[in-house]
């Protein structure tokens, strides 16, 4: 190639060389602008510091957040925007991190004050890059103002002050009216307790009275009874003794001596009636007082029952008879023996006395777990069934032995005695079929076979 040519040559690469320098430099100088108006247009601030802490850069938003003009910030330290004590340490923070490469503040964001051209201080977001340019190290600080967040956070608080301070008021409200309340139901229920108290006392009084009134009532039912009962049962055997001692007057001669024999029995059974029926009286007298109590002893069962039947035997009429069925030989018992002989004597005095003549009253006893069982059976006039309910009311007397002398206490004092010693009474009965008693009394101790 000539000379010539080569220059030419040369001439044109140098040419194509510059312009593609020029196209280079024009494409670094449009990405700077638009670099530039990017960093200009964001709302946070940004700002640029060498290694020696010296502001390079610095964009609108974060020079009109401190105050400073663009021209003031450019070149001065940034420790002007600190507070203590971050204003004194900055560069000491900085050669720390470029020595030892430990971050306690590059790269790590946090909340921190900062310090405007008037000195007023304000919160803000800080968070620091390192950037790498080359051989230089240069620090992008990203700043946001927090003061409207913390003015609402402040608020907010404020609010919930507020809030807690009405609530804890309304909750000392609500104690004091849940007190007040607590305080008047208490006062309601001592007041209803009270009440109770009153009614349960007029109730009491009221049943008291009523009970008396009751008692009144029957005392003087008894009374009329007793009255009506005394005047005949007395009447007749003292108009029997009266007549029976004006015969005996009147027969004088030896020949009239059994006719005044005659009258002496009668004298003596009428007598005996007045006793019984005294002795009637005298006995309801102490039960209604409460003045017996039980005595039981040890005795031969069988020969009570036979000393007993033995007694009756002149009461019973024509052709009458007690048939006794026992509880085997040497068999005794502890209970009461006067109780025991006063129950069964009136039972049987009864069979005897409701009874026609020629007639048999059976009598019988049987252990059985622990109890003595007694059977009483008559084949008497029975009783109306009307009258079986009152049948050992004091002073009653059925409808079909108004003719037959009796107090009509004998059966509510053998209930009586019984209910001492623990022991039950039932019967069963039909009209002109007789009569039939069953009595239960549980045995103090166990029976023992004597040996003779």
């Amino acid at each position: 190639m000539s000379p010539k040519k080569m220059d030419i040559l040369l001439k044109f690469d140098h040419k194509i060389l510059n312009v593609d320098i020029m196209r280079e430099k024009d494409s670094y100088s449009a990405e700077a602008r638009q670099l530039k108006a990017i960093i200009n247009s964001v709302p946070d601030g940004i700002i640029i510091i060498n290694h020696r802490g010296i502001i390079e850069n610095i964009n609108p938003a974060a020079a009109h957040l401190f105050g400073y003009s663009t021209a003031e910030a450019i070149g001065s330290n940034v420790s002007m925007l600190m507070d203590q004590p971050d204003r004194n340490r900055h560069d000491g923070y900085i050669k720390n991190f470029l020595k030892t490469r430990e971050k306690k503040i590059i790269g790590i964001g946090r909340e921190v004050f900062g310090r405007k051209k008037n000195g007023c201080l304000f919160p803000l977001r800080l968070n620091i890059s390192e950037v790498q340019l080359g051989n230089r190290t240069i620090f992008a600080g990203i700043l946001h103002d927090l003061s409207r967040e913390k003015e609402q956070e402040n608020k907010i608080k404020k609010l919930n002050l507020e809030l807690e301070k009405s609530v804890e008021k309304r909750t000392e409200e609500l104690e004091l009216a849940v007190n007040r309340l607590l305080s008047v139901n208490k006062q309601l229920q001592l007041e209803i307790k009270e009440r109770k108290k009153v009614e349960k006392s007029l109730m009491e009084r009221e049943e008291s009275a009523r009970s008396a009134l009751e008692k009144e009532r029957e005392l003087s039912e008894l009374k009329s009874r007793f009255v009506t009962m005394a005047s005949h049962e007395f009447r007749t055997p003292l108009s029997s003794i009266l007549t029976s001692a004006e015969l005996i007057e009147a027969y004088t001669s030896q020949e009239a001596q059994d006719k005044r024999m005659k009258n002496v029995r009668r004298i003596k059974n009428s007598v005996s009636l007045l006793t019984n029926v005294l002795n009637e009286f005298l006995s309801l007298s102490k039960l209604e007082e409460n003045q017996l109590k039980p005595n039981p002893v040890s005795f031969h069962f069988d020969q009570f029952a036979n000393q007993l039947t033995e007694s009756l035997t002149g009461i019973l009429k024509e052709g009458q008879k007690i048939e006794y069925e026992g509880l085997g030989k040497n068999k005794i018992v502890f209970l009461d023996k006067a109780f025991l002989n006063h129950s069964l004597g009136n039972l049987l005095s009864n069979a005897i006395k409701y009874s026609a003549k020629g007639k048999s009253i059976k009598f019988s006893a049987t252990l059985k777990e622990n109890q003595l069982h007694l059977k009483i059976v008559d084949e008497g006039i029975g009783i109306p069934p009307q009258d079986q309910q009152h049948l050992f009311t004091r002073f009653f007397r059925g409808h079909n032995v108004e003719n037959i002398p009796g107090t009509g206490l004998g059966l509510n004092i053998v209930k009586k005695y019984l209910d001492l010693m623990g022991g039950k009474i039932t019967f069963h009965s039909q009209m002109g079929e007789g009569t039939t008693f069953l009595i239960s009394i549980p045995l103090n101790q166990e029976l023992i076979p004597q040996h003779h």
